[in-house]
């Protein structure tokens, strides 16, 4: 049965993981604690995940794929019954209730949930025919992905919530109206440009835009769209209002310093290099690791920066700061491209499934992949705000290792069905 398994995909995840496990070797990495056997150094532990791993990848592969449709609303309730359990018994870490404690582990029911909701999301869209054409149907389908969103924003995890904007390109690739999608991103664009520049320039700003782009309809369709540009300007109006209120009343303090940084908020900078010596700490040091490594790096285990721990959370959040210390632009270069192959590649698939279900789950395979793996690396880079969200198959982490591998083996398994027929 594995001649009909995707080996590309398989060298791609090997490769990517085995890297992952180098890099978080090196950040633990000392003369007196190098014994694979220490389960106190995270090497030690990772190593266990990776070989627990290819005993789910065994036991994935040896289920048959109508299995994963048929139970999708199974796991889609044990899924979301951890998350809700989490926020009674669960282990706070760094503010978060996000892990039950099982002895010397911990597990993130968080990283079990993308592929419940992938899988439910799929089947909704595949087997029950939705037509998310409608204002309706899509609803209906947005509160599967709601559900997990409210639970994880409650221990509160933002970084994990922000996952599920992925699956807004599966809606799109399977006929969700582009508007709604520009909407969101108004949204967002509107937000972001109120904190930065005020209320007034923002409506200002994007009414202006809003009449350019009724003009440029009106000079291709004939007619000028005022329904359609006067809901655009409220929505604007409204965002833009409401954007302080979310800022000040919604996000945490450790939020609003990170977004004031990102956006160079000096009004809400009191003391300037005070907050950068804290909020932005980790992101100075991570640049300055990235930077440190030039074109071929230090070499393998010779990172100043990563032996000196001076990036906090580098064998989480922050790996990527090691393999640009240690192996540089050739070494980032490298596994950009491996993320960006894996992601074309599960695209690829999931375009050729003749079954719904198949492609709508690849599709969200691909996208929640390629968000983890953006958003990380911009976070680390420092072109996006600092964002909790691991790097898949590199951050430190069983149940963030499980939960890829789950992801990711779960559609090749449903690969190998579509090559067998």
């Amino acid at each position: 049965m594995l001649k009909y398994l995707d080996w590309i995909s398989v060298l791609l995840y090997l490769a990517l993981v085995s890297i992952g496990w180098v890099c978080i070797y090196a950040t633990g990495y000392n003369e007196t604690s190098a014994n694979l056997l220490d389960f106190s150094q995270h090497a030690s532990k990772q190593l266990f995940f990776v070989c627990t791993s290819v005993i789910l990848i065994l036991f994935i592969l040896a289920i048959e794929p109508r299995f994963y449709e048929n139970s999708a609303e199974i796991f889609y309730i044990i899924a979301m019954l951890l998350l809700a359990g989490v926020l009674i018994f669960g282990k706070t870490i760094n503010g978060a209730k996000a892990w039950y404690s099982l002895g010397p582990i911990t597990i993130q029911p968080a990283e079990f949930a993308k592929t419940a909701t992938a899988l439910l999301f799929a089947k909704h869209l595949s087997y029950l025919q939705t037509n998310i054409r409608y204002f309706k149907d899509l609803l209906n389908v947005l509160l599967i992905i709601l559900v997990p969103c409210v639970l994880i924003i409650l221990q509160p995890d933002p970084g994990s919530t922000l996952v599920y904007g992925s699956f807004i390109f599966a809606l799109n690739r399977e006929g969700m109206s582009s508007s709604f999608v520009f909407i969101m991103l108004l949204f967002l664009a509107v937000f972001l440009t109120t904190l930065k520049f005020g209320v007034g320039n923002t409506i200002t700003f994007f009414t202006f835009l809003t009449s350019l782009y009724g003009y440029w309809v009106k000079k291709r369709k004939g007619h000028f769209p005022y329904k359609n540009m006067t809901l655009l300007v409220i929505l604007c109006i409204l965002t833009s209002f409401s954007a302080n209120f979310i800022f000040y009343n919604v996000f945490k303090q450790h939020h609003r310093d990170r977004f004031s940084l990102w956006l160079r908020l000096e009004n809400e900078i009191t003391d300037s290099e005070t907050l950068r010596q804290t909020v932005a700490y980790n992101t100075l040091q991570a640049e300055s690791a990235i930077s440190s490594g030039g074109l071929s790096g230090k070499g393998f285990l010779e990172g100043t920066l990563t032996k000196g721990n001076f990036v906090p959370e580098q064998h989480t959040d922050y790996i990527f700061t090691t393999l640009g210390e240690e192996w540089g632009l050739y070494g980032t270069f490298t596994v950009t491209l491996l993320f960006a192959f894996l992601c074309l590649r599960i695209w690829y698939l999931a375009e050729n499934q003749k079954s719904k279900f198949y492609r709508i789950y690849g599709y969200c395979v691909a996208s929640i992949f390629f968000l983890h793996f953006f958003v990380n690396i911009g976070m680390v880079i420092g072109i996006m705000p600092t964002i909790g969200i691991p790097l898949p198959f590199f951050s430190y982490g069983g149940s963030g290792l499980w939960g890829f591998t789950m992801l990711l083996f779960i559609f090749l398994r449903l690969n190998m069905d579509k090559e067998r027929h």
